[in-house]
């Protein structure tokens, strides 16, 4: 077990609630730009992206075994699973968000707005009602080293939302530099979204139509690094990849704590058949840790 101490800060008294493992359990080492993890508690196993090398890897929870899950992958990013608990993953390469099938067939859901090329989708949730909701900065098409360069077809990075029913793709919010992760309330009726530019994350009241309104500030950062993936565990605390950081957000804002790594963070997600085993991709690498905590109830759990 390659074990990895782990530096805590403690900002406010709220964050004694938290406990569990003092230092990270590295699982895996040797992606360049590891992102999007993703778990599969029917299998027991995790995915994740390594969008540099166009690939996918999946580590076996019972075995310890990492192996390529897809390879190439089209520079795929963030992934997260649907109610029927099939993959859905934001691919920079062919800039667009796809679904895999149980039978291993993929489907695009979205590539396009408005007849124009997206940018290259960058992380995405699904509500209980089954909308797909995701992000699209231009990090895929700004040179070829997550993605293929190119020139951009969209005035803008929005953040888009694909409907259930029609697979109609519009957007929710046009007003962010570089939209990045976001994460729905435990109730759903309000979406928490990063702009890792503005390094900042803002919540926003969703309509019973699916549209965004409000858009407050909920936290900022200001000293080094931005703000990427965001989870939220059972007791609606928002926790942030943040820098070489993992930041835990009090619902009403306040900073609880963070946790410091080796290395420059880019996404988290809650899992294990508890749902209190975090994992973090990390540059190079995957870890993880056991908490007293556990993460949101996820969508395919019926919530």
């Amino acid at each position: 077990m390659d074990l990895v101490p782990l530096e805590l800060e403690a900002l406010d008294p709220r964050v004694a609630a938290i406990g569990g493992d003092r230092w990270l359990e590295r699982l895996h080492r040797g992606t360049r730009w590891a992102e999007g993890p993703v778990y599969f508690p029917a299998g027991r196993f995790l995915v994740w992206s390594d969008i540099p090398n166009d690939r996918m890897l999946r580590w076996d929870e019972l075995t310890g075994a990492v192996g390529p899950f897809r390879e190439p992958a089209g520079y795929t990013n963030g992934n997260t699973l649907d109610r029927e608990g099939r993959l859905v993953s934001c691919e920079h390469g062919a800039r667009r968000v796809t679904r895999t099938e149980h039978d291993g067939r993929v489907t695009v859901l979205a590539d396009r707005w408005n007849g124009k090329r997206l940018n290259s989708p960058n992380d995405v949730v699904v509500r209980s009602d089954g909308s797909v909701w995701f992000t699209d900065p231009p990090y895929g098409i700004l040179s070829d080293y997550e993605g293929h360069r190119a020139d951009p077809e969209i005035d803008g990075c929005h953040v888009y939302r694909i409907d259930p029913v029609t697979g109609a793709t519009r957007v929710v919010a046009d007003d962010f530099a570089r939209p990045n992760g976001l994460a729905f309330s435990l109730d759903e009726s309000r979406l928490y979204i990063a702009d890792t530019e503005r390094n900042h994350v803002r919540v926003f009241d969703v309509g019973d139509e699916g549209g965004l309104s409000g858009g407050k500030l909920f936290a900022e950062h200001t000293g080094r690094g931005g703000f990427d993936g965001l989870r939220l565990d059972e007791e609606g605390r928002v926790w942030a990849s943040v820098g070489r950081a993992i930041h835990c957000y009090h619902p009403d804002g306040a900073l609880l704590g963070r946790m410091i790594l080796p290395e420059e963070t880019s996404n988290l997600v809650f899992g294990g058949p508890k749902r209190n085993r975090l994992f973090v991709t990390a540059t190079t690498s995957l870890y993880s840790m056991l908490l007293n905590v556990r993460g949101a109830r996820p969508v395919w759990a019926g919530s």
